[in-house]
């Protein structure tokens, strides 16, 4: 393995390698040495820049909270249809990496511990995108595009546990953009305005 490799911005590099890794091989193979490795560079590397293979990993599910919450927060209230919306919001949060690290989250106890501290209850990565779907839902409900009484958390909730049933699914890979615009069309089709359940 190479030691007198540069880098110019180690961690966005071993985060990207760590990426590469998740989408190849699954959350199961990801390691300190495989994502060196797939970095190029010698395994001390990871462990200059992060205290230990836990901290890199917190600091990679923070990074992922942080391109989540900028990309739902993108979503504009009132443009496209609201299914349209919804449906690459679940596209974009339930990627081949984001479900290898809620898997990841979900089994190591001291990452959970860790992650604690900007995500003090929930599933880090699920429960950001849950409250960014509900300020996306509450500002549709503002416009008048679903129900005044419609609670956006709970339909925020129910996209977020039902997307993640169909993307992390038996089928063996993601679903194509119909099956996740026909559960997101059965969520929200009762809180349409103009539709009574």
């Amino acid at each position: 393995m190479p030691t007198g490799v540069a880098l110019h911005d180690a961690r966005a590099q071993l985060f990207a390698a760590a990426e590469r890794v998740l989408t190849r091989e699954g959350g199961s193979r990801l390691t300190s040495r495989s994502v060196t490795e797939a970095a190029g560079v010698a395994k001390g590397v990871l462990h200059r820049h992060f205290a230990d293979f836990d901290d890199f990993l917190a600091e990679l599910v923070r990074d992922r909270i942080a391109q989540l919450e900028a990309a739902i927060g993108s979503l504009t209230a009132g443009s496209a249809t609201l299914v349209a919306n919804l449906s690459d919001a679940l596209t974009r949060i339930f990627t081949q990496v984001n479900l290898g690290l809620v898997g990841i989250v979900i089994a190591r106890d001291e990452l959970r511990s860790r992650l604690k501290t900007t995500t003090p209850r929930g599933i880090p990565i699920l429960t950001e995108a849950g409250f960014g779907l509900a300020a996306y839902l509450e500002s549709e409900r503002g416009l008048g595009r679903i129900r005044a009484d419609a609670d956006a958390r709970t339909l925020a909730m129910t996209l977020i546990g039902t997307g993640h049933l169909l993307f992390a699914g038996e089928l063996g890979g993601l679903p194509d953009s119909s099956a996740v615009r026909e559960i997101v069309e059965a969520i929200t089709v009762s809180a349409e305005a103009g539709i009574r359940p």
